[in-house]
């Protein structure tokens, strides 16, 4: 006779015999990247896009990265910092080329396009203005989808690279300045900014952006006496809220412009185009009136200089003399401190990567990110910036219309 089951014994039977749910793996958009950083061609640039701190991040988050020996040199990392991080370490440029992603900080030059494979992703500056003809095309032609680290925007409207690289410049620029006004440079034999009992050194900064409100920041601290002109109001009064002190401060009238040049005893000329080349308001009859032993410091450069007199130098020849007056007109500034330019780089990409990750890859980044999708100047071959789109007389396709079909 068959025993009745009753009480929790019942319920438990009850249990295994009703149909069991099954665990099913959750599908995962978490994609592993596989990165390459060449070493840097460019002539002097000495500024690498990941230290050795974000390598291990990545890393350690499932990612991998190919650096081409040497790489952080300029920067002092070494590929023993990077080998320990993680990273592999690779010998031959063809090597690092293989990756999905190349990641790099100037442009990659006309050789080195001939590296790139069918529908890889780039990341660098662009500097569309001083490319060779074709340049585009020639990305275009492999199905690249690349972005440019100048037309990057982030959650609040600020271009972070041009940010970062501004605030060093900046800085960097009176430290410039500084050492050029001293007697082992060739200079008048004055301290920037002076000690109790004699005027302080006076600063002329010409542009109240970011570029002019760090080099007003580092003067003042040294004490000397900062001018800023600016035909913007708004940028001439952020500038004033944000140093939280009184500056003199002008539009760009060329009567008290030279006036202040005629005592000035540094120049920073920090007036950078929207588009193309920086507009010239310090003529060479202006410079000419400039005291002997003076100091321009013309950090637009990069786009031909502010001041009419400006020529492009470089870090091994900096500085001319033109009517006594100390010109240093290199570009990118910034490679004077590597290192110091890298970690600020390396901590805007670090995130970025992650992202990128997390999300799928670089077509679901862009998917989902609109301050990245602004970075986008190729797509898949496609043009995808209305001004370079323009610049290169090259079709041009919304990538917020192209990313809604998924193409």
């Amino acid at each position: 006779m068959s025993k009745q089951i009753t009480g929790m014994s019942a319920l438990a039977q009850q249990g295994v015999m009703m149909p069991q749910e099954s665990v099913l793996e959750v599908s995962k958009l978490k994609q592993e990247l596989f990165i390459g950083i060449p070493k840097e061609i460019s002539f002097q640039e000495n500024r690498i896009p990941l230290v050795p701190e974000s390598v291990a991040v990545l890393v350690n988050n499932g990612h991998k990265i190919h650096i081409e020996t040497g790489a952080g040199v300029c920067a002092n990392f070494t590929d023993s910092d990077y080998s320990e991080a993680g990273a592999q370490i690779v010998y031959h440029a063809e090597e690092v080329y293989k990756a999905d992603l190349i990641l790099k900080v100037a442009p990659p030059s006309i050789e080195e396009l001939e590296y790139f494979k069918d529908k890889q992703s780039l990341m660098s500056i662009l500097q569309i203005a001083m490319q060779p003809e074709g340049y585009i095309q020639k990305l275009g032609s492999k199905k690249i989808t690349a972005l440019a680290f100048e037309f990057l925007r982030d959650e609040t409207a600020i271009y972070p690279v041009i940010q970062a690289m501004s605030e060093i410049v900046g800085s960097a620029s009176i430290l410039i300045a500084s050492e050029l006004l001293s007697n082992t440079t060739g200079g008048k034999g004055e301290l920037l900014g002076g000690v109790p009992g004699m005027p302080p050194t006076e600063v002329v900064i010409l542009g109240a952006g970011t570029v002019g409100e760090y080099a007003a920041r580092a003067a003042i601290g040294l004490g000397a006496s900062v001018k800023v002109f600016d035909n913007s109001i708004y940028k001439l009064r952020r500038l004033q809220k944000n140093l939280g002190s009184r500056v003199y401060t002008s539009t760009l009238n060329p009567s008290v412009l030279l006036n202040a040049l005629k005592t000035a005893d540094v120049v920073i000329g920090a007036i950078l185009g929207k588009e193309g080349r920086s507009p010239i308001v310090v003529t060479e009859e202006m410079v000419s009136e400039m005291g002997s032993g003076s100091v321009i410091i013309d950090v637009s450069i990069d786009q031909g200089g502010c001041i009419e007199t400006s020529e492009v130098t470089n870090h091994s020849n900096p500085v001319f003399r033109k009517y006594g007056v100390i010109h240093y007109c290199v570009p990118n500034i910034a490679s004077r401190v590597a290192r110091t330019a890298s970690y600020a780089l390396s901590n805007i990409f670090t995130s970025i990567l992650i992202n990128m990750g997390d999300e799928g890859g670089m077509d679901a980044l862009l998917w989902q990110d609109g301050h990245v999708r602004s970075a986008a100047y190729l797509y898949r071959g496609t043009v995808t910036n209305k001004y370079v789109a323009d610049l290169c007389r090259m079709p041009f396709r919304d990538l917020n219309l192209l990313m809604a079909t998924r193409i």
